[in-house]
Parts: structure tokens; C-alpha cells; sequence
């Protein structure tokens, strides 16, 4: 039957990686996604079609087109497919496509949970996609720990928040590649983050 499965793959480790996930994956025609999501299926035997920012419209288009030529396709999602992931666009492209959204753990979930965070009494930002702006600002002075999915560098955006006057003692914790076997969590402040080097990976905690 055809089908668009978008499919929330988790933060990368596949020990994070659902049951329901595989499952959709192993019985679908097609396989799309970023290399380091498709690399969790090596040992499945069917097409793969690899996903990129240089090509993410065109793939999302043929994801949707190959869905409704009656095939079963699996388009892949780091995190959740609702948080910063691929629904949204797909959203906007399909019409009548038979859609099923299978969720994962986002690094949002896992950053919460290493730094034993209520998440349901944080602020969540997510910054992907999306410039800096002010909104942040006032948020942060709510007296909750804001969680925020940078959209490029840490520095970039601590040096956003120390120029609108943001303490630069205020407590941050960057939490980088959750999940892999080199993850790392600095417990930090604000100004001690300007001018270091993180992998792209990271979720930052504003205490």
C-alpha cells in the first residue's frame, strides 16, 4: 500500500532508535534521509535516496511524488518529525497522501534528561531555519531554563544575547553530539562560551 511514513529516527545512536522505526523502515520500498540517518540502515535492502541541504526541496518533492506512484516511502527525520524535523515541509507540499508520522526522541528530550530538566517547566526554542531575534530575550528573564536548538554556532548566539544585555555570568550548559559515543556537556557561563569551538550538533540550556 502506498504510503509517506515520515519517520523520527532519534538523536543518532541507535540505541536510541525505536522499535516502531525499524519496523516502518524494514517494510518500506524506499529509504530517504541524511547519510548519518541512512548509515542506521546499512543492513536494510531497499532503495535509498540520500537527503541533503543542497537538495532538501528536490527530495521532499520526490518523496511525495514517489508516494503517490504507489510506492511505500520512509523519509527519515533526526529527532522528532514535529520539532524542527521534516513535517512541516511535507505539510506543505502533500494534498491527498496517505501520511503516518512515527515519533522519536529528539535531542531536546535527551539534553532535558541528562541535565535532569522537568521539560514540561522549560521555555524550548528552536532556532533551525530561523534568525535571531528578540523574542528570546524577554523569555529568558521568566525564571524558567530555556532549552534552544541553535541555528548555526554557540558563539554566534551567545554573542546575540551578551549584546542585548543578557548577564554575561548568566549559567549555560552546551550539550554536544547527545547520544554518540564522543558527546560532551559543559556546564559553563555565558561569556566563557564566546569564541569556542563546538560541532554543529548542540543543544544549549540558558539557566
Amino acid at each position: 500500500m502506498s504510503k509517506l511514513h515520515i519517520v523520527g529516527i532519534g538523536p543518532g545512536s541507535i540505541e536510541y532508535l525505536t522499535f516502531k522505526a525499524r519496523k516502518v523502515v524494514e517494510s518500506s520500498d524506499i529509504l530517504i534521509g541524511s547519510r548519518r540517518a541512512l548509515e542506521l540502515f546499512d543492513d536494510v535492502d531497499n532503495e535509498k535516496i540520500e537527503l541533503g541541504a543542497w537538495n532538501m526541496g528536490e527530495i521532499f518533492k520526490v518523496a511525495v511524488y514517489k508516494a503517490c506512484q504507489g510506492s511505500s516511502v520512509a523519509l527519515l527525520s533526526t529527532g522528532d518529525p514535529g520539532f524542527s524535523g521534516v513535517l512541516k515541509p511535507i505539510l506543505k507540499l502533500v494534498d491527498n497522501v496517505d501520511i503516518e508520522v512515527v515519533p522519536g526522541i529528539s535531542s531536546v528530550q535527551i539534553c532535558a534528561a541528562k541535565l535532569q530538566i522537568p521539560w514540561d517547566e522549560a521555555n524550548i526554542v528552536t532556532m533551525h531555519g530561523k534568525g535571531l531575534s528578540n523574542g528570546i530575550i524577554s523569555m529568558l528573564s521568566n525564571g524558567k531554563p530555556t532549552i534552544i536548538l541553535p541555528n548555526r554556532t554557540v558563539d554566534e548566539l551567545a554573542n546575540f544575547l551578551l549584546d542585548h544585555g543578557i548577564d554575561p555570568d548568566r549559567n549555560i550548559a552546551v550539550c554536544e553530539k547527545l547520544s554518540y559515543s564522543d558527546e560532551r556537556i559543559l556546564k559553563t557561563t555565558l561569556k566563557e562560551v564566546v569564541n569556542k569551538k563546538f560541532n554543529y550538533m548542540c543543544v544549549l540550556v540558558i539557566y
